[in-house]
């Protein structure tokens, strides 16, 4: 049985493809990529059918991930074949908990940083979109320091799962 795991910020163009990207990489190193699936969506549809951010397609590439994408809208409907919904800060995971159908599927919803044990007390990942090229390099190392942890949570769901 697949492992579903949807990343989610605001416009599906620069930290969900982001962490995407680099997680999916995670899930091929270990050997899971039979059983976990990942993907990406936004809050907001404003991007929907846009190409990832150039800045952020180029700090991926620069990094070695892969940076195809295309921006969609997440739907409550999602939840029900999801099993983590990772948000990117939590204006995010406060939309996302009101937009789940049940409680169980609120329960679904974390915080990425969350996963990082040295990130303190902010764990929210700063919209880069505003900003330069190194807001978009300090969102690849927060995405890459939580992505360990997330690996390790994941792979303690997934024991036991057949492909």
């Amino acid at each position: 049985m697949t492992y579903r795991v949807c990343f989610v910020c605001t416009g599906n163009i620069c930290r969900s493809p982001m962490a995407e990207s680099v997680f999916r990489a995670r899930v091929v190193e270990a050997g899971l990529d039979g059983t976990v699936e990942v993907d990406s969506a936004g809050t907001h549809g404003w991007h929907e059918g846009d190409g990832a951010d150039p800045r952020a397609v180029a700090v991926l590439e620069e990094n070695g991930y892969a940076a195809g994408h295309t921006a969609r809208r997440f739907a409550p409907s999602w939840f029900a074949r999801l099993d983590l919904v990772v948000a990117l800060d939590t204006g995010h995971l406060e939309a996302l908990r009101r937009l789940a159908p049940t409680p169980q599927d609120a329960d679904k919803v974390r915080l990425l940083r969350s996963y990082d044990p040295g990130a303190g007390d902010d764990l929210d990942v700063p919209d880069p979109y505003y900003g330069g090229a190194d807001g978009f390099v300090a969102c690849l190392e927060m995405v890459e320091a939580a992505s360990t942890g997330l690996l390790t949570a994941v792979r303690e769901q997934t024991e036991g799962r057949a492909a």
